[in-house]
């Protein structure tokens, strides 16, 4: 057999095996992953993180195998070696980002400013569930079911608001607007009610607060505006998801009350005043 056929089905073997390494792996740590965690109350983002370092670290072994077995690569390797200053320049230089992302996973896993499966909104705006952290990039599930891949080195120097770092409640801000001529007391107390007959709304007053008679949900005047009483209500619910769902609900009940008690909800009004020259005639 020829000595080239030979180092090209060791080529084909090694990657063939770290292929198949890494494929038995991650199905272990997938099975691992989805009969443990839950039982353990364990945190998946390390096994996930884990998961996906399989494949480049098998990869990698098998390339380091195949530079040691076959002699023209051990040569190409040991000059490269020589000449190690200009490759370290080159190498790090185009790799620069992506070393950085690896770091900034690592820093991710570390420090853990957020977790697989957590809520969290980038400075973008962008808000979704963290599905994946790899290597290189993290993975966020949008509300619309949309994946949004994120280099890890930005994940690290971005600003993220977490909402569900330690706690999964949301105090939710709901803003309606009422005429100037409105009712004020009445808008409030018709909101307070809807609110608190809605069943995702959670009383999470303190016991002092309850003994006081804190309202469990306040509604206070935040602005008066070009044409319109701004009113925010205070309301505590489970967690984002079930925040959004009682938002909407109480838009839609509170414009129906609103109409039937007489509170106008305005239109946004504007004076056009039309002045017309006339000359003087003689």
């Amino acid at each position: 057999m020829s000595i080239y056929l030979e180092y090209v089905l060791l080529v084909f073997l090694s990657f063939f095996v770290a292929w198949f390494i890494s494929k038995m792996l991650t199905r272990a740590f997938d099975f691992y992953i989805n009969r443990n965690v839950t039982q353990l109350q364990a945190d998946p983002t390390n096994f996930i993180f884990l998961r996906n370092s399989i494949k480049f670290v098998c990869y990698g072994m098998a390339l380091f195998w195949i530079f040691s077995k076959i002699p023209y690569f051990k040569n190409l390797g040991h000059a490269l070696f020589a000449s190690a200053g200009v490759l370290a320049a080159v190498v790090g230089f185009a790799s620069q980002k992506a070393f950085s992302n690896i770091v900034g996973g690592i820093f991710i896993l570390i420090f853990k400013p957020f977790r697989v499966g957590d809520r969290i909104e980038i400075a973008s705006g962008r808000r979704g569930i963290v599905e994946e952290i790899t290597l290189r990039h993290t993975v966020i599930k949008d509300y619309e079911f949309r994946r949004i891949v994120i280099p890890n080195s930005h994940m690290s120097d971005d600003t993220i608001i977490n909402s569900s770092i330690t706690d999964k409640k949301i105090r939710k801000h709901i803003d309606i607007g009422i005429a100037y001529d409105a009712d004020i007391d009445k808008a409030q107390k018709l909101i307070s009610e809807i609110i608190q007959a809605h069943p995702l709304f959670i009383d999470n007053r303190t016991l002092e607060q309850k003994n006081q008679n804190v309202s469990p949900v306040p509604v206070k005047v935040i602005a008066l505006g070009d044409f319109s009483v701004n009113l925010r209500a205070f309301v505590w619910t489970l967690d984002f998801d079930t925040a959004n769902e009682l938002h909407f609900d109480v838009l839609k009940t509170v414009k129906q009350r609103f109409d039937q008690e007489g509170i106008e909800i305005p239109y946004p009004y504007r004076t056009v005043i039309l002045k017309n020259n006339h000359e003087n005639k003689e």
